[in-house]
């Protein structure tokens, strides 16, 4: 079920992306696999017009694209370029290559599928609406983020801020030697007993 869903929605992508299926046509034939350690593993071929097809054979596949589970979060949140840096691609060099480089730069175009369903100013406007919220939800996690930092290192100073750093290096130095020289005269004065 998990495989013919990942088959179907990238063939839909490679639907609406040209260059895509044009880069993968000349590796018609070839085979992969995809493993999400330990739970899933999709096997698949390049079809002849560089969709992707199923694909169930007893030889091992030319191509091991290899993500962690864990990793996925990441996915859906930051996109496909983001978590391809986390893939570990292994097998034929050309294949692989041109693999890595359709999902990197794979992109879904909301717009052209909302406007079969609402038209296309609504789909315009709902895409829009919906960078803008997405856009808007980063912008607050930044000022969170901005506020908790500013909170840790100002008023509960759990943390060291930037512009004390220095300060702080050269007290941790000083206290350092300090420690140095006042086991040095402990030893010493253990010594000398």
């Amino acid at each position: 079920m998990l495989s013919s869903l990942f088959l179907s929605a990238t063939n839909h992508l490679l639907a609406q992306a040209g260059w895509a299926r044009q880069r993968l046509q000349p590796h018609a034939g070839r085979t992969a696999r995809l493993e999400m350690a330990p739970v899933v593993t999709i096997d698949f071929s390049i079809a002849a017009d560089g969709h992707l097809a199923e694909w169930s054979g007893e030889d091992a596949p030319e191509v091991l694209l290899r993500l962690a589970v864990a990793e996925l979060p990441q996915l859906l949140a930051s996109g496909m370029e983001s978590a391809m840096r986390h893939v570990r691609i292994e097998g034929n060099a050309e294949l692989a290559e041109a693999l890595g480089f359709v999902f990197r730069h794979l992109r879904w175009d909301a717009e052209e599928d909302l406007s079969r369903v609402f038209g296309d100013i609504a789909a315009h406007r709902l895409v829009d609406g919906g960078r803008r919220i997405a856009d808007e939800g980063r912008r607050a996690v930044a000022r969170a983020t901005g506020n908790v930092a500013e909170y840790l290192t100002e008023e509960s100073p759990l943390l060291v801020s930037r512009r004390q750093l220095p300060a702080f290096a050269t007290e941790v130095v000083a206290l350092r030697d300090a420690v140095a020289r006042l086991d040095k005269r402990v030893a010493r004065v253990a010594r000398a007993r």
